[in-house]
């Protein structure tokens, strides 16, 4: 039996008849426990096996509630299947295009079957129409209990992880059995998680890996404390979150680097300094994009009226191809940041520590660690040459954790080299073993010889008045030509008023050309959601790219 559904079982044998996960919050919260989760789920395999789910067959998961994904996923399990979070639709989405986008992920993994729970359960018209099989979630609770669980071994599939791409062109990162066990136990290890102490408060979605593995899967497998809500009820009202964290007293937390600037703006407008209790943190992990200083400075700044400590910030680095996570910041040690000499790193590909400044000759950059327990990092060059310390370059990355390969629609994609090391596309560098992050080496703008990162340019414009914070894109034009150049698409509000966004496109030229000296070929205001991102937030360079082409043409248009 794999090792990971071994824990599955000895958690609900014995800590989890103590522990559990509450949901419903903060309108009509419930608490289950591990046991009764684990009980549910016997109930859900059982369904699902005499329903015909085979051996090592895959299933699509289709729903938002957290108390009805948890024995869901867990059943799968138990059945020897593995489980595909299908992404969600909006109130926005075409749902004939999406139905067409989830018949090619369905095909892509081989799947035949989706579980439909609540709010999707409505969508059933849909998938009929489309020829999608599905069972409803509500239906397989009154299945009779697996009577024996569907042995597999460790390279069994255990998550096909969707990737954010292009849902037309679309990817799965196979997480096998061994990976997810090998991942888990490096991130308790590391985070030094205390079954018996610590209380884990999330909204991450579960179609995402952080959400997925790192706050449903683990807590539900070492039987850890849960109280998780939906991102609807967090993007609603963002305060839901302190909130939580106050009255379950929560220990552990962890969002992207766009919910922390957040929750700290939110925290600014409220009078009543008793109003929350942040002191019980001790990890507020950040990761999922490039983690930002004024994002972390806000958040801890406007926490420490509510008892927020600043050492609770754990900075981290992860992607699904490694599970989840691959190095976690030192315990406690809040934001640490390298400053490093910004000509060299644009002329010369070496990170050469500077003294902190703000100056267009300084640029920094988050610590992020070292390595989990399990896990190998290196830079390399272009030409897959190792390079030391403090020089820049691809990092790669190998061991127990690291997907053996990907499922895509024309089949499946091996992602490691001979020798087991998988090329990251991450541009970065070490510092006495720690990782250092400083872009994706496909967003890298070449001009004149300067490799300038994308996320240099988007900080410099998010701080100008009218552009909304987190909601500002870099995009190569011309890429890999003589010409290469670059523009920038910012969000804000005032778009649409002449006045207002001739001022934007100023100061954003002005502000980065005094950062970076390199100056945008055009600034593009758009309205508030306008920006392409991925379904957990993130923005979307190069469909931005695109949609930056389209506007560009709109406009030349009318203008004409």
């Amino acid at each position: 039996m794999s090792r990971f559904v071994d824990s599955l079982l000895e958690t609900a044998r014995t800590g989890g008849g103590a522990r559990g996960i509450t949901t419903g919050e903060p309108k009509a919260p419930v608490r289950h426990t591990w046991a009764q989760v684990h009980e549910r789920a016997t109930r859900m395999a059982g369904a699902l096996v005499a329903g015909g789910l085979e051996k090592g067959g895959a299933v699509a998961v289709l729903a938002a509630e957290p108390v009805t994904i948890a024995p869901a996923v867990q059943a799968v399990w138990l059945a020897g299947g593995s489980v595909t979070m299908l992404h969600q639709p909006t109130a926005r989405t075409d749902l004939a295009e999406w139905a067409a986008d989830t018949v090619r992920v369905l095909t892509m993994i081989g799947s035949e079957l989706v579980l439909l729970g609540a709010p999707f359960d409505q969508l059933a018209p849909v998938l009929d129409q489309h020829g999608i099989g599905y069972r409803q979630l509500g239906d397989l609770a009154d299945g009779e209990p697996l009577a024996e669980v569907v042995e597999v071994d460790e390279s069994a599939p255990a998550l096909l992880q969707l990737t954010s791409g292009s849902t037309a062109d679309p990817k799965a990162v196979r997480i096998t059995h061994g990976n997810l066990f090998a991942n888990l136990i490096s991130m308790v290890e590391a985070s030094g998680l205390d079954v018996d102490a610590d209380i884990m408060v999330s909204w991450l979605p579960l179609f995402h890996d952080m959400g997925m593995v790192g706050f449903l899967t683990v807590p539900m497998t070492i039987g850890l404390e849960l109280v998780k809500v939906t991102p609807v009820e967090f993007l609603t009202g963002p305060l839901v979150w302190a909130d939580l964290i106050s009255r379950h007293r929560g220990t552990i937390t962890a969002a992207p680097n766009f919910a922390y600037a957040l929750l700290g703006r939110r925290l600014s407008g409220v009078d009543d300094d008793d109003a929350y209790d942040l002191s019980s943190l001790r990890l507020a992990l950040n990761g999922a994009e490039p983690v930002d200083e004024k994002a972390v400075r806000s958040f801890t700044d406007e926490g420490a009226r509510f008892g927020l400590r600043p050492e609770c910030v754990f900075p981290a680095y992860g992607m699904a191809e490694a599970t989840l996570a691959v190095s976690f910041a030192p315990l406690f040690s809040g934001l640490t940041l390298d400053y490093i000499d910004a000509e060299k790193l644009e002329a010369e590909n070496r990170a050469v520590p500077v003294e902190p400044g703000t100056d267009a000759s300084v640029r920094s950059f988050a610590v992020l660690g070292k390595p989990l327990r399990g896990i190998e990092a290196q830079i390399v060059d272009e030409d897959g040459k190792v390079l030391g310390d403090r020089e820049v370059g691809e990092i790669r990355l190998r061991g127990e954790a690291v997907t053996p390969g990907y499922l895509t629609v024309n089949g499946p994609m091996d992602t490691q080299d001979a020798d087991g090391w998988l090329n990251t596309g991450d541009i970065g560098y070490t510092m006495a073993g720690e990782i250092v992050i400083c872009g994706r080496a496909k967003d890298v703008i070449i001009l004149a010889g300067r490799n300038i990162y994308p996320t240099d340019i988007e900080r410099a414009a998010s701080v100008v008045d009218g552009v909304r914070a987190g909601n500002a894109v870099a995009v190569r034009i011309d890429a890999g030509s003589r010409r290469e150049r670059f523009a920038v698409v910012v969000e804000s509000k005032h778009a649409g008023d002449g006045e207002a966004e001739k001022r934007i496109r100023k100061d954003v030229g002005a502000r980065v050309f005094e950062a970076l000296s390199a100056r945008p070929v055009a600034v593009v205001v758009l309205a508030p959601g306008t920006l392409p991102k991925t379904p957990s937030g993130k923005l979307r360079r190069a469909a931005a790219g695109e949609q930056l082409a389209m506007t560009i043409k709109e406009r030349e248009a009318e203008a004409s």
